[in-house]
């Protein structure tokens, strides 16, 4: 049986901490702008990996490595680590809070990462699925208040403990073409506002925020369904 194929992919996942190292090595040369154009990359690479392995039957290919243990290191260093980071070098949270802050992230993601029902078998992440990329992101070019920001992420910190059900955006069924398309988008959008960092234009971050917002809906609605 031909494993290259395999390897291939769970070389391309671990790629992801590559890009991890070098967001980490641009937020300590305090340029934020290379540091999400690496999260961006690595959000690329996480989503799709999954389809490529799957086309790869990389469970039935290689069964001695878990690819799936990979794609969680690699997740939590490169959307959960790498932004807290960011957040407290970037001062975004309140100064002698920042540690506190972003440890409720750390902590948090990590119950999340760990769960046993983290990715349920009919394709939804339980609680709030760690795209602390997406909101530093934003938090970065908003321009709200340390307090502001501090607020924010400890309510998505918490909503990871509320087992509501998100949408997995390349395998919940219900309207995944739809998802896809704007999601494809979405991610033209959040490339701009990377182009454009430090100071995006402001009418193209808030059209962005058209796509979390459909996200968040989407998932509290097939929640509910769900729940019925």
């Amino acid at each position: 049986m031909n494993k290259w194929p395999a390897w291939s992919v769970h070389a391309y996942t671990a790629s992801g901490a590559l890009m991890g190292l070098a967001g980490v090595l641009a937020v300590v040369a305090g340029d934020y702008r290379q540091a999400f154009a690496w999260m961006f990359a690595a959000t690329v690479v996480d989503g799709t990996d999954g389809v490529l392995a799957r086309r790869a039957r990389v469970k039935e290919v290689t069964p001695g490595f878990d690819g799936a243990r990979l794609d969680d290191i690699v997740d939590y260093l490169t959307f959960v680590f790498l932004p807290a980071f960011l957040l407290v070098h970037a001062g975004l949270l309140p100064q002698g809070l920042s540690f506190v802050v972003a440890s409720a992230m750390l902590l948090s993601s990590a119950y999340g990462f760990a769960s046993i029902d983290a990715k349920t078998s009919d394709h939804f992440f339980t609680g709030f699925p760690s795209y602390w990329n997406i909101v530093a992101l934003y938090l970065f070019v908003l321009g709200l208040t340390p307090i502001v920001n501090a607020a924010i992420v400890l309510m998505l910190a918490a909503l990871v403990f509320v087992r509501i059900g998100y949408v997995y955006p390349t395998r919940t069924p219900t309207l995944r073409v739809t998802t896809l398309t704007l999601m494809v988008a979405w991610g033209v959008m959040l490339l701009g506002i990377i182009w454009w960092l430090p100071s995006p234009p402001r009418t193209l971050v808030l059209a962005s925020l058209t796509f979390p917002v459909y996200y968040a809906l989407l998932s509290f609605v097939l929640h509910a369904r769900r729940a019925r």
